[in-house]
């Protein structure tokens, strides 16, 4: 892909197959594809060749670069611009040609989604791995590469939520590290409003995104998109936040194990947070108390 179509797009003799609107847009298509293929290249592969007599040992190789393998968000966060991209120009003759030379059967996209596919297959080797290293030496390092490799999987999804909020007139990222979204049944309970208000506050649930930073939870409305692939992606368009120094929690809320509360300002302003299971409210609770503590 790096050689027989990015680096076409800077090949003179390919010029004129290229439309106006699609040159110098190489780095939204292929996003860090060459910085993915260089760490695998010269730095990944080297790594796992000296495991080759030693497979058990593995996990370790995994936790020395585990922090080059954040370059996978980076390209995954790209990705829609990506689509996007694709979508308007994948009938241009240029592509056609690229593929030809090439003789790939499948198109470019569904090599622009490898990278994609490879960090979440990762996660799944290595549990393969480890049900057969139950108790062999390396089976710790194996259990500990599975888990970081989750939390990298984990951090790319909430990114890719992240990025889809519309609305903030802030820099989210002065809102610290995301730490976890998701979507509530929320009731907002407002000391100061009008007791007919509050009636009817707790009759009927607002649906609600809600993304927790260190600094502040925010509360977005979902809009599910229509279209095809980035456009259905849904967008979450920004309502307000809480800063979380002034935030305080219920952990049980009576009569439901899926509810707890968020208050504001010593109760001035109560959130009655239903969770879809208890374990996500278990999860959510066990979080927002690290952040307060």
């Amino acid at each position: 892909v790096l050689q027989g179509y990015a680096a076409e797009m800077d090949n003179p003799l390919m010029a004129h197959l290229i439309s106006p609107e699609l040159q110098n847009k190489k780095d939204i298509l292929f996003g860090n594809m060459e910085e993915i293929y260089h760490f695998h290249n010269r730095i990944f592969l080297r790594e796992l060749e000296n495991y080759v007599e030693y497979p058990e040992l593995v996990g370790r190789c995994f936790l020395d670069q585990m922090e080059d393998f954040q370059i996978y968000e980076k390209y995954c966060q790209n990705k829609p611009r990506s689509e996007s991209l694709w979508r308007q120009f994948s009938d241009s003759v240029f592509f056609q040609e690229c593929q030809r030379k090439l003789d790939h059967k499948l198109s470019l996209d569904s090599y622009l989604l490898k990278p994609v596919q490879r960090i979440t297959k990762y996660q799944l080797l290595l549990k393969e791995m480890l049900k057969y290293s139950k108790n062999c030496e390396g089976a710790e390092d194996l259990q500990e590469a599975l888990n970081s490799i989750l939390g990298i999987l984990k951090a790319v999804n909430d990114s890719m939520h992240q990025i889809a909020i519309t609305g903030y007139d802030g820099n989210l990222n002065d809102l610290g590290k995301l730490l976890m979204q998701g979507s509530f049944n929320v009731w907002i309970d407002h000391k100061k409003g009008h007791s007919k208000v509050k009636d009817l506050a707790r009759f009927k649930p607002m649906q609600r995104h809600l993304f927790l930073h260190e600094k502040a939870v925010l509360f977005c409305k979902k809009r599910e998109e229509n279209g095809e692939g980035y456009e259905k992606a849904p967008s979450y368009s920004y309502k307000h936040s809480l800063n979380m120094a002034a935030v305080g929690i219920t952990e049980n809320v009576k009569g439901d194990a899926k509810k707890f509360e968020i208050w504001y300002n010593a109760r001035e302003e109560v959130y009655i947070i239903q969770a879809p299971t208890p374990e996500v409210k278990a999860t959510w609770v066990n979080e927002i108390r690290k952040v307060l503590t």
